[in-house]
């Protein structure tokens, strides 16, 4: 795996782009913003996503999606909710046998669909799947910041290569064989970062915190074995890992809409100011939706949903979750 195409140059793509050059790999970004190819190629910055990381001269950029698909293995990252149209528009250049490794994190709104069942149904069949995920803010990777990940595979062996491709002295990939369970973990864990941004923003303590953090966890379980994930995997940088970094960072875009909801101001005027996508916003609705179709209690996404796409009032919110009954704590 020497070459490497990247799809999506927002702050994520970008840093990841980064670290495969510094693994000694020859990396190909793909931008859909002419503007963002020729400032990568020509500065070798990325101001408008990832402001301040100066990028390595041998990052090449471009605006030609069957260049960047020319690759031993593709990383996909884009917005979750266009990853299905940006795979149509790649499934006839796929170079057969390449893995796609999904680095979106998220659930598709108008089907319920994992990140993986929406490459399998576009890609051409066969081709092996990845998710890479973990605790990971992306300006820290592009620095070369210390940074842990997870890259699961159910395809025997490419995890593994993947590791072996994109690991550095402070990029630390582990592989594992649980697909599901990792990408399960990076997408829910955006909602629960919102909803630990609203306690911060609305002063509720860091008692209310650690709770929410603690049973947002035990939902992320609940989806994820539903789903065929491994139990384990929930404990790992793809599970708790992220949730604990996501949901405790003003770095974490999900966690800082959060705070700010919690402060009082509207989603829209908080959408408005911003570039970059709030992947839980989407996910929100679409784990609430999915829980629902399996039968899974996840009252915190279901609260989350509620406040963002449903016009329920925060205190309407916070009280309905204060007036559950008691329970048990497995479970």
């Amino acid at each position: 795996m020497q070459r490497i195409g990247v799809i999506g140059a927002g702050a994520w793509g970008t840093a990841l782009a980064q670290t495969a050059v510094r693994a000694g790999r020859d990396v190909v970004l793909w931008a859909r913003d002419a503007a963002v190819v020729d400032q990568i190629n020509r500065d070798h910055l990325n101001r408008e996503y990832l402001p301040g990381c100066p990028l390595d001269p041998a990052l090449v950029a471009t605006p030609d999606l069957a260049a960047a698909c020319e690759a031993d293995a593709v990383l996909l990252v884009v917005p979750a909710q266009f990853l299905r149209a940006v795979c149509r528009d790649l499934a006839p250049l796929w170079r057969p046998g390449s893995p796609a490794v999904l680095c979106s994190k998220g659930i598709e709104l108008s089907s319920g669909a994992l990140m993986t069942d929406v490459v399998r149904a576009e890609l051409p069949a066969g081709t092996p799947l990845a998710c890479l995920s973990g605790p990971s803010f992306a300006a820290e990777v592009a620095k070369g910041l210390p940074t842990a990940v997870t890259i699961a595979s159910d395809v025997d062996g490419v995890a593994e290569q993947l590791v072996q491709a994109l690991g550095t002295r402070t990029f630390r990939p582990y592989h594992s064989a649980d697909l599901i369970g990792a990408e399960t973990g990076g997408a829910v864990k955006n909602v629960l970062a919102i909803a630990c941004g609203i306690l911060e923003g609305a002063g509720l303590g860091d008692n209310a915190r650690a709770a929410l953090l603690t049973r947002g966890l035990a939902e992320i379980t609940r989806l994820g074995i539903a789903l065929g994930g491994q139990p384990q995997t929930f404990m790992g940088l793809s599970g708790m890992g992220d949730l604990m970094l996501t949901a405790t960072s003003m770095q974490s875009r999900n966690f800082s809409l959060g705070f700010a909801l919690g402060q009082g101001r509207a989603l829209a005027e908080i959408l408005a100011e911003r570039k970059a996508v709030t992947e839980g916003v989407a996910t929100a609705a679409a784990v609430t939706a999915l829980a629902r179709q399996r039968g899974i209690d996840m009252p915190l996404c279901a609260a989350v949903d509620a406040l963002l796409n449903h016009g329920q009032a925060l205190p309407e919110v916070i009280d309905g979750l204060l007036t559950r009954p008691f329970r048990q704590e497995q479970g």
